[in-house]
C-alpha cells in the first residue's frame, strides 16, 4: 500500500487548484444559507422589496367605508336624547346594534341613503350602552366599529301618578289619566314615551289639561270587554330643562259592562241603561234654582259607602261665613266632578224625589240614614255602579261641565281633543 505524504511544501499546482475549489464550495454554502433565511427571495416577483402582487391583494380587501359613533367611546354623563348618533362615509350602514347592560336592544332606523342611524326613542338615565355598527363600501367590503358610553344621572326627576290602577275593571267612560309631579314643558317628548294598545284595536289619543295632566281616550266610549295595556317609558325623558322622568312600568285594565245613566233635571228622573237598554228608572232631585247641577257627561271617579259633605269646602256659606250644610253621614256617595258634584243617597229630601230640585248641585236619590236598606234606590244604584261609569245630566239650568273638572273630557269633540 503506497501512501503519499501531505505537507505544505509538497503541495503542487494541482493542490492549489484543489484549495480554490474548497473556497468556492464554502462560498456556495454561505450563499445558500443567506438565501434560505431570506425566505426564497429569488423565487418570484413578490421578492421585489415587498411590493409585489401579494401586497396589492391585501390592500384590495380593506374596506374604504368609515363608521363614526357619537358620543365617543367611554363617554360619561351622556344626554338621554339627541346625543347618540351613528354615521358612515364612503359607504353605507348595514347594521347598528345598541344594547343596555341587560342586553335589551334599542330600536332605531338607518336613513334611506345609509349614511346615518338614529334611535327611535330616548335612552334611559344612569345606563351603560354598547354600540356595534357595520358598513359596506361600493365594493361590498365591510367595516366595523364598536363603542360604549354611560348616560347621565339626573339630579331632578318626575313621575306620573296614574288612574285607573293596574289590573282594575272600570266603566266605559274611564280615561287613562296621568298627573305629573312636575310641570311639563316638553309635552311631545313625554307623550311619545307612553304607548297604549287595546284589544280590540281602537284609536286612542292624548290631551293635555295644563302642563301636569295628560288624559287618553278613544273617540267614543270604550267598548265593553276591551283590554287596555299601557307602557310608561318615562325613564330618561327630559320633561322640562334639567328634569328627567324616573318611571318605567307596564300596566293594564279592562273595560266592564256598558252602563250609562241619563239624569233629566227637568223631569226629575234618571234612566239607568245597560248596553243602551233601560234597566231601571229612578226618581231623583237635582240642583235647585241658583245651585243647578252641571249639564254634560260625567264619569264616576270615587265611591264612598258613607262620607261627610260640608258646604263650606265648596263655597256654600251664609252671610256670616257659616256653612249652609254639614252632613257627616251621607250614604252611597259617588263623585262626578273634582269641584264637589256627587250622585248620592239622600235621607233628608222628603218628597223632592221625582217632584222638584232641592240640592246644592248634586244628584240625590232616596235613601235611609245609615244606608242600611239595600232596597232603596240609592243603595241599588251604588251597588250596580263602578268607577268609570257615565252619568249624563241634561235639561239643567247650568252650563256644561268643564272637561277637566273630573274625568269629563267626553264633553270635548274628538277634533278638539286631538288638537
Amino acid at each position: 500500500m503506497n501512501v503519499r505524504p501531505i505537507s505544505g511544501a509538497s503541495v503542487d499546482a494541482r493542490g492549489r487548484r484543489g484549495s480554490k475549489g474548497l473556497l468556492a464550495l464554502a462560498s456556495g454554502v454561505l450563499l445558500l444559507a443567506v438565501t434560505a433565511c431570506g425566505g426564497g427571495g429569488a423565487q418570484g416577483p413578490a421578492s421585489n422589496g415587498g411590493k409585489g402582487k401579494g401586497s396589492e391583494t391585501a390592500r384590495s380587501e380593506q374596506s374604504e367605508a368609515v363608521v363614526t359613533i357619537a358620543p365617543e367611546n367611554g363617554a360619561k354623563s351622556v344626554d338621554t336624547s339627541g346625543a347618540l348618533k351613528v354615521g358612515a362615509s364612503k359607504g353605507k350602514l348595514t347594521q347598528v346594534v345598541v344594547k343596555d347592560a341587560k342586553g335589551t336592544a334599542i330600536a332605531g332606523r338607518i336613513s334611506a341613503d345609509g349614511s346615518a342611524w338614529t334611535p327611535d326613542s330616548h335612552l334611559a338615565a344612569s345606563t351603560k350602552y354598547t354600540v356595534h355598527a357595520l358598513a359596506k363600501d361600493s365594493e361590498g367590503r365591510e367595516a366595523a366599529e364598536d363603542s360604549s358610553f354611560t348616560t347621565l344621572t339626573p339630579q331632578n326627576t318626575f313621575v306620573g301618578h296614574f288612574t285607573p290602577e293596574d289590573g282594575s275593571a272600570v266603566g266605559v267612560g274611564m280615561p287613562f289619566s296621568l298627573r305629573f309631579t312636575r310641570g311639563i314643558t316638553a309635552p311631545k317628548a313625554v307623550e311619545k314615551a307612553i304607548e297604549i294598545k287595546t284589544e280590540p284595536a281602537v284609536e286612542v289619543a292624548g290631551h293635555w289639561f295644563g302642563n301636569d295632566r295628560l288624559d287618553f281616550r278613544p273617540e267614543h266610549y270604550w267598548k265593553a270587554g276591551t283590554k287596555v295595556t299601557v307602557k310608561l317609558a318615562l325613564d330618561g325623558v327630559e320633561g322640562r330643562p334639567g328634569v328627567y322622568g324616573k318611571q318605567t312600568k307596564t300596566l293594564s285594565f279592562t273595560i266592564g259592562r256598558n252602563q250609562v245613566s241619563v239624569v233629566d233635571a227637568k223631569k226629575h228622573t234618571m234612566k239607568v241603561m245597560r248596553e243602551g237598554k233601560v234597566v231601571r228608572t229612578i226618581p231623583i232631585t237635582a240642583g235647585k234654582p241658583g245651585n243647578a247641577t252641571w249639564n254634560g257627561q260625567m264619569v264616576i271617579s270615587e265611591k264612598f259607602k258613607v262620607t261627610r259633605m260640608d258646604g263650606a269646602t265648596v263655597g256654600f256659606t251664609d252671610s256670616d261665613g257659616k256653612s249652609e250644610y254639614d252632613i257627616d253621614d251621607v250614604p252611597h256617595a259617588m263623585r262626578l266632578t273634582a269641584s264637589g258634584t256627587f250622585i248620592h243617597g239622600n235621607y233628608w229630601g222628603g218628597g223632592a224625589f221625582g217632584n222638584y230640585n232641592a240640592s246644592h248641585g248634586c244628584v240625590g236619590l232616596r235613601d235611609v240614614r245609615g244606608g242600611y236598606d239595600s232596597g232603596v234606590p240609592a243603595a241599588w244604584f251604588f251597588n250596580n255602579s263602578m268607577i268609570g261609569d257615565v252619568v249624563v245630566v241634561k235639561n239643567s239650568q247650568d252650563r256644561t261641565v268643564s272637561p277637566d273638572n273630573g274625568f269629563n273630557g267626553w264633553n270635548m269633540s274628538w277634533q278638539d281633543w286631538k288638537a
